[in-house]
């Protein structure tokens, strides 16, 4: 299989089912989103030692290739059968968010990124998160998006942010408050 197709050098890429769209166009935009998003996610991964989690992280983004293939299908034309997400997918994140917040301090205030170099790099997947979330949902507004792939997103933004709080737990770092300048 050759890398490169010369396909795409006239600014336009093709979605499963055939149809050829600008690659500036919304749905590009956001299953691009999700592919940087899955990338911090690897390198969130490459900064811990738990393996547990690494399973967890690994879980998601497989979930988040299967969240890509739908977004890069033209949901009109594609025939192809493509993995789909399901609500026991939202429900994982759901459960280790649980488990992460029993062993967790309690929030008092508002925390900045920062004090350990995994904890901004998941930090960042979270902001990463969110971006692909709002061009998923501005997406929904005139085409069509699968529901469950904004909670999903939702809830993903959601078990990062609690993860970055485990990580500096765990490492003894801690956590950075905000401090509003009044």
């Amino acid at each position: 299989m050759k890398i490169y197709t010369k396909k795409g050098d006239t600014g336009t890429t093709q979605l499963i089912g055939g149809t050829r769209v600008s690659k500036s166009n919304s749905r590009i935009e956001v299953y691009g989103t999700v592919d940087e998003l899955n990338s911090y996610i690897g390198l969130t991964s490459d900064s811990i030692d738990d393996n547990k989690v690494k399973d967890v992280l690994k879980e998601i983004q497989d979930r988040l290739f299967t969240i890509g293939s739908t977004l890069a299908s033209d949901p009109e034309k594609s025939r192809m059968k493509i993995p789909d997400l399901k609500e026991d997918d939202v429900l994982l994140l759901e459960n280790e968010i649980d488990k992460m917040n029993e062993r967790l301090p309690e929030m008092k205030s508002f925390i900045l990124p920062g004090g350990l170099s995994a904890n901004s790099i998941c930090h960042v997947a979270r902001c990463v998160c969110r971006r692909a979330e709002r061009l998923a949902v501005a997406l929904a507004l005139n085409e069509i998006v699968e529901p469950i792939v904004i909670k999903y997103l939702n809830r993903l933004s959601d078990y990062l942010f609690v993860l970055s709080r485990k990580i500096s737990v765990d490492a003894g770092i801690d956590e950075i408050p905000w401090k509003p300048r009044l």
